[in-house]
């Protein structure tokens, strides 16, 4: 899988099944200088913090660690 697609993050055990939520461009993520940057929409729906420090990460800091 090439590292900068949008589901490049998710875990296996993610509670977000690809086939069930197609990503919608603008709202789930959108493109900057050839990456993907995933929304705080779509790190909800995911349903949890991966720990990356994503720029738009809901989560509160303590669950970054």
């Amino acid at each position: 899988m090439n590292n900068n697609s949008p589901r490049a993050g998710l875990h296996n055990n993610s509670s977000i099944n690809s086939s069930e939520l197609p990503l919608i461009e603008g709202e789930d993520y959108y493109l900057e200088n050839g990456l993907f940057v995933l929304t705080a929409r779509f790190l909800l729906r995911r349903g949890y913090c991966c720990g990356n420090d994503c720029r738009h990460c809901p989560y509160p800091k303590e669950s970054h660690e």
